[in-house]
């Protein structure tokens, strides 16, 4: 039932919230109580004129009568919902639910906000968990003095006679690792408690580089007009989430090349193709006779004011790496190079040269659909053409908005080990979601 459709139950829930009855409210407003009896249950329109007289006898604003103050709960029920019905049948479910147990409505979208937040909390962990060379070098150190204390402690329980200048240099040894076996755990608390933030505590410079990117959204303004080495130093002058000398490398790098795509695509150029063929980069790639790579990469680098967007995009060596990876909200990306093997980013390696398209669904996420565009490449000729050329893979995402059957799209997850995807082909690992978040 569309919003508007719903005013009679938003007055009738009103009018039964403040303890009016329904014989007062009609003598208030001047019309008959069979004819606001119809109003009520949604089977009268009403004028523009009466609704502002309800309003003003109810007490209320009439836009709370007219658009209600349920929308953003109608959305969470949308996501809810998953899609997994009819598109009309879910949102007359929605919007009628909302406007008759607002309530209940709040409930059930606290609950999935909830939900969404613990979710990404438990994939931002385990892939700390799983791949961090940070913490596996911490917990290392941990079981290295926990065990050089039990092996003194062990010496001086056993040894009974033991002269007193032995006994002070264990019980000296004692004192220094159990002191460095607090610092230690004290260290990595600390970084466990920053872990659900994907933009805290970076364990690599790779992972530098990637904070720094997401701060700035992917985008520089500073590179889109003139392809100036100074805007590149000046920007790496004031990064301080490149902290590494090896991360300022892989930054210079990047915004190198992101100045050269720049130069080789505007903006301008990009949102007049846009408009005309849309997020296709094939033909985008046709009409402006530039590489896809660079097509790909201008689309996820568009500033969040534009037009068209938001896009992702992930791109990989013939390893599996990420070289690259910019995440949308409702389809994260594995922070190392570990992502869901039947994604058609890892099906280009095998055919290179040939476009793929497909649309994908996250497994327990049904606001998680985009379609994917992916291919693979030979990276940049060298002048070594008698060696075997590498060859890197790019998928661009793109959030699909009106979504078909589940049918339609292919299940993926984001990576095995927090995918809730059921007898799956590709699983490399068991799943800590057993039956789902």
């Amino acid at each position: 039932m569309p919003q508007h459709q719903l005013t009679g139950t938003r007055i009738r829930e009103r009018r039964l919230t403040i303890g009016m009855r329904q014989a007062d409210l009609a003598a208030r407003v001047g019309i008959s109580g069979s004819y606001l009896n119809l109003i009520e249950h949604n089977r009268r329109r009403i004028a523009s004129k009466l609704i502002g007289e309800i309003a003003v006898a109810l007490g209320v604003d009439a836009a709370v009568l007219t658009e209600g103050a349920e929308a953003d709960l109608v959305s969470h029920l949308r996501e809810a919902w998953g899609g997994l019905a009819s598109g009309i049948v879910a949102e007359a479910t929605a919007e009628d639910f909302a406007g008759r147990f607002p309530g209940w409505a709040s409930l059930l979208a606290d609950r999935h906000r909830r939900v969404s937040d613990l979710e990404r909390t438990v994939n931002i962990l385990t892939d700390r968990l799983n791949h961090d060379p940070y913490l596996a070098a911490a917990l290392h150190e941990m079981l290295t003095t926990v065990t050089a204390i039990r092996s003194t402690a062990g010496i001086l329980a056993e040894t009974r006679e033991l002269e007193p200048q032995w006994q002070d240099r264990f019980h000296r040894n004692l004192d220094k690792d159990a002191a460095r076996l607090a610092q230690s755990a004290r260290a990595l608390a600390g970084y466990l408690e920053g872990a659900a933030d994907s933009q805290s505590s970076p364990a690599s410079p790779q992972e530098e580089l990637d904070i720094f990117l997401a701060r700035h959204d992917y985008h520089f303004s500073t590179l889109e007009n003139a392809r100036a080495p100074q805007s590149v130093t000046a920007l790496l002058e004031n990064a301080p989430d490149l902290q590494s000398p090896a991360a300022q490398s892989l930054a210079q790098s990047w915004l190198t090349r992101y100045a050269a795509d720049a130069e080789a695509l505007s903006f301008e150029r990009l949102d007049a193709v846009l408009s005309e063929h849309g997020p296709d980069p094939w033909a985008i790639a046709r009409q402006t006779g530039v590489s896809l790579p660079i097509v790909m990469r201008r689309l996820a680098s568009l500033p969040l004011t534009a037009a068209h967007g938001p896009f992702g995009m992930v791109s990989c060596d013939a390893a599996g790496s990420f070289t690259f990876r910019r995440p949308l909200p409702d389809f994260p990306l594995p922070r190392h190079g570990a992502g869901c093997p039947l994604w058609p980013l890892y099906a280009a390696l095998s055919r290179p040269l040939t476009a793929l398209r497909a649309t994908l669904a996250l497994a327990g996420r049904p606001e998680g659909w985009v379609s994917v565009c992916a291919v693979a490449l030979p990276d940049t000729d060298d002048g070594h053409a008698a060696e075997t050329p590498l060859i890197t893979a790019h998928m661009l995402l793109v959030p699909v908005a009106a979504r078909k059957s589940v049918a339609s799209a292919l299940i993926v997850g984001q990576s095995c080990r927090i995918c809730a995807k059921e007898n799956c082909s590709g699983r490399r690992e068991p799943s800590i979601l057993r039956e789902g978040i």
